[in-house]
């Protein structure tokens, strides 16, 4: 038993006195200098350790500083620019009685940094740069020593500094940090806390772990993240790479809630390609979001340039506010951005969005206005498709169709209209934007387009349409328009040519009205402001000149109207079985003049073998009526309209009144013109027999005033 105790006892009393020893022979505060002046060396500020510094023995032997503090250079608000509770160092024993300080790790515990930058752009951490700069300098203008020459001589205490200790870092292990980023100049303060990073196992050119989290906010944003690594140093330090990154982070603010945003990237070196994935989930715009994807990341050495080949976007978003929900959105592309230019250069491969495809390219640089230039080209746009305009429609027809009680109730009460406001275009004095487009088919409001083609540009503010071609049902249309946004409300002109447009099936597909045929070239030259409904209405101004060949009229058939109310007038049976509903021309013209709500034109000329008609009048687009004069002459016979001749009514014109609403109009024949035409033409013939008998010329003129007076 007395052995045994002797076995135990020995060594324990050999660690304790070696502990003796340790602490007797070596007083940690004689590197209270040393780091102290070190500090200076590197950084040219002054560091602060509050008390002494003190041996631990658990749970690893070392020793701790009190609370450490940096102090900021003059003018800063803060005192500090770094401050620390406590620095537990970590050192193997062994080396310090041969005077070499070999730090095994070093924990700080409730470490605070300030990162201030004044209004005038100047940083506190400008002088840790500049202590280094001063410090190279300095070493780069030392003379060499010859040997003829005397090396200088050093103090005692110089000596004992720079020679009696050497000092070797492993890794460092951070807790409960934070981190204050105040920049005046920009106005802005983010907070940094709970802050940790663990470095184990640090050796040169040998793969390190570190583990790093933290929690911030900014404003009315919370944001935080947490991640690992694995990094390696080569000898010197001159180069690095890492491997195994992962990091997760979260943000929110009032508008957007990201649960999770992840990135990963398996290694990272410079000028090689690195496997990079990413995924986010959460909430924006009131769209719940899941994407995820990934690329071949390459960063050269100068970190002047970032390439993403192989880029990925695979997402998903919901949302009330989207045409289409859930909308399934994939992407490829390319992308490459240089540092030194802040220019970025993308190519699309593909984007789909649900039914709809683009491809393209864009180039963007930054700058106070980005400088944004693109083409983007798609196979197919079925705009009501993807916008659900079609169901909408057949649901707004359906429930016309079949109005309920609460419908009925709802007639009786209507609800105030919602007040017009003018849309916020103040985004468009921050772009400069120049791009083109081009699809192959587009469908719009059921108006179906091919070969679609536009250049549009946006410039501090003005929008312009430098072109806009299409074909367009058998013929093509071709646009320009600008829009000035700089002030509100916006103003805009516009121009368009239509030009071989066969206009039925397009009215058939836009309007679901027939009631007119033909090959249509139309002009339209306009300009207004205000880009609410209203404003709109009241304010646009302008001219549309319109030329229809080959068509019809659907709807009206001008002889038999004739010959309806002829044969009533004279007495006569009419054969009232209804022909064909449709009035044939060769031509119609028409210039259309719009001012402020109001339509108007005189010149409108219909040219047919039967009939010529001209017309004038006007409607107002905001009321939705008209009151219109269409004045008809008949030049040939009614036969060709299924009709008997009607001599007498040959060259006579016969007015026909359109008035109402647009969706009723009411067509009427002004026949007191009619007759008194009739009338007049009798006299005419009566007054020549008459006149050619009398020889008098004063008599001759008196008779045929009389007789012409009759009827005016």
């Amino acid at each position: 038993m007395k052995k045994l105790f002797l076995f135990i006892a020995i060594p324990l009393i050999a660690i304790l006195g070696l502990l003796v020893a340790l602490v007797v022979l070596v007083n940690p505060n004689q590197f209270k200098p040393l780091i102290v002046e070190q500090a200076k060396t590197h950084t040219g500020l002054e560091l602060v350790i509050d008390g002494d510094i003190s041996w631990q023995f658990f749970p690893s032997i070392g020793f701790e500083l009190g609370q450490t503090e940096l102090r900021n250079p003059k003018g800063f608000e803060q005192l500090n620019m770094f401050k620390v509770d406590t620095v537990g160092i970590d050192v193997s024993v062994m080396p310090l009685f041969s005077q070499q300080l070999e730090i095994g790790n070093i924990t700080l515990d409730g470490a605070a940094f300030s990162l201030e930058t004044l209004k005038d752009g100047s940083k506190n951490i400008d002088a840790l740069t500049q202590a280094q700069t001063a410090q190279a300098t300095a070493t780069d203008s030392t003379p060499a020593t010859t040997s003829d020459s005397k090396p200088a001589e050093s103090t005692p205490t110089e000596q004992s500094s720079e020679s009696a200790w050497s000092i070797n870092l492993a890794g460092v292990t951070v807790s409960n940090a934070s981190v204050e980023i105040q920049d005046k100049q920009a106005g802005s303060f983010t907070k940094l806390y709970d802050v940790s990073l663990n470095l184990s196992e640090f050796a040169v050119d040998t793969w390190t772990k570190v583990d790093f989290a933290a929690k911030g906010e900014a404003n009315q944003q919370k944001f935080a993240a947490q991640g690992d690594a694995e990094f390696k140093l080569a000898k010197g330090f001159k180069d690095y790479a890492l491997r195994n990154i992962n990091l997760d982070a979260s943000f929110s603010d009032a508008a957007t809630q990201i649960e999770s945003a992840k990135i990963g990237l398996e290694t990272f070196e410079f000028d090689k390609a690195n496997a990079l994935t990413y995924a986010v989930v959460g909430n924006a715009a009131g769209l719940d979001i899941e994407m995820k994807g990934a690329a071949s990341l390459n960063v050269d050495k100068a970190i002047t340039k970032v390439v993403m080949n192989q880029l990925t976007l695979d997402a998903t978003f919901k949302g009330d506010t989207l045409p289409q929900s859930p909308m399934k959105v994939d992407m490829a592309s390319d992308l490459s951005f240089d540092l030194t230019k802040s220019h970025l250069s993308f190519v699309l491969e593909k984007l789909t969005a649900n039914a709809l495809a683009f491809d393209g390219k864009a180039d963007i640089t930054l700058a106070d206005i980005p400088k944004v230039r693109f083409s983007l080209h798609s196979p197919n746009i079925d705009l009501d498709e993807f916008l659900g305009l079609a169901q909408a429609q057949e649901s707004k027809a359906n429930s016309e169709s079949a109005p309920s009680s609460e419908s009925k109730t709802a007639k009786t009460s209507p609800a105030k209209p919602a007040q017009e406001v003018e849309p916020d275009l103040s985004a468009l004095k921050t772009l400069d934007v120049k791009g083109d487009i081009t699809i192959d088919k587009f469908k719009a409001n059921n108006a179906k387009m091919q070969n679609v083609k536009t250049v549009f540009t946006v410039n501090r503010g003005i929008a312009e349409l430098n072109s806009f071609t299409s074909n367009l049902y058998q013929g093509s249309i071709s646009a320009t328009a600008r829009l000035d946004a700089r002030k509100s409300p916006a103003t805009y002109t516009a121009k368009k040519r239509i030009k071989g447009v066969q206009v039925q099936p397009l009215l058939k597909d836009v309007a679901a009205n027939d009631m007119l045929e033909g090959t249509g070239n139309i002009s339209v030259d306009v300009k207004g402001k205000s880009l609410t409904s209203t404003g709109i209405q009241k304010n646009l101004v302008g001219t549309i000149a319109i030329n229809f060949e080959d068509g019809a009229v659907h709807g009206i058939n001008v002889a038999q109207l004739i010959r309806e109310n002829y044969a009533k007038i004279k007495g006569e049976k009419y054969d009232d079985k209804e022909g064909v509903q449709k009035t044939d021309f060769s031509a119609m013209k028409a210039t259309l003049k719009l001012n402020k709500g109001n339509v108007s034109t005189n010149d409108l000329t219909m040219q047919s073998p039967l009939l010529r008609i001209r017309g004038n009048g006007s409607a107002n687009y905001i009321n939705q009526t008209v009151d219109f004069t269409v004045s008809t002459s008949i030049v040939g016979t009614l036969e060709g309209q299924g009709g008997k001749n009607i001599d007498e009514l040959k060259d006579v014109t016969i007015p026909i009144n359109v008035s109402g609403s647009w969706a009723k109009p009411q067509f009427k024949l002004v026949f007191d013109d009619v007759l008194k035409q009739k009338a007049q033409k009798e006299i005419d013939r009566g007054v020549e027999k008459l006149t050619d008998k009398i020889k008098d010329e004063d008599t001759k003129k008196a008779v045929d005033g009389l007789l012409k007076g009759l009827f005016n």
